[in-house]
């Protein structure tokens, strides 16, 4: 009896140590990366955290964001997502509004605007602070939403893509610092 119990619990230690081991070769920024970004990870190929930062306005803090890219390398024409981690409530409606004013301040045009405003007020929720959205650049250069682990939406415009995306991570940003610290570039 007692050979069968010890024969057992060293299937047991050998089952523990593979598991183990099994966990240890998988790179710890992939997995973290992974579940930090739910379901959008599968957008973004060995997906990588390559920056973070935190926006604020006026001493009030606005958001976290984080940036993930393959391999932790950000290409703007590659797949990549960034994570906005809102630090206070906000409507769907201002977000869409202010990411429409910010792209305006980039060259986005008045005709190209008023079709993605629409489209954006159709995606983005209320959030509260706390509350993640999740902005993925596809494959095929569309822009899909995220909020926590559910996809709310798809714009798919290219267009849309490069403005919408350059409000954080383009060289006319309109927060040189955020981005810096987002895609890993002194100032």
């Amino acid at each position: 009896m007692q050979k069968r119990h010890s024969g057992h619990w060293n299937f047991r230690c050998l089952l523990v140590a593979a598991i183990i081991s099994v966990a240890l070769m998988s790179p710890p920024s992939l997995v973290s990366a992974r579940a930090d970004l739910g379901a959008a990870a599968n957008s973004v190929p060995s997906a990588s955290l390559v920056g973070k930062g935190r926006l604020t306005f006026l001493g009030f803090k606005i958001f976290d964001a984080e940036l993930y890219a393959p391999d932790g390398t950000y290409s703007p024409t590659q797949p990549f997502a960034l994570k906005l981690t809102y630090l206070r409530n906000f409507k769907g409606s201002a977000i869409a509004k202010r990411s429409a004013d910010e792209m305006r301040k980039i060259g986005a045009s008045e005709g190209q605007l008023a079709i993605w405003s629409r489209q954006m007020e159709t995606i983005f929720p209320n959030v509260s602070a706390g509350q993640s959205i999740t902005g993925v650049r596809t494959s095929s250069g569309n822009a899909a939403f995220y909020l926590g682990n559910r996809k709310i939406g798809t714009i798919s415009d290219a267009a849309f893509t490069k403005h919408f995306f350059s409000i954080w991570l383009g060289n006319r940003t309109g927060n040189p610092e955020l981005r810096a610290e987002l895609v890993g570039a002194g100032l």
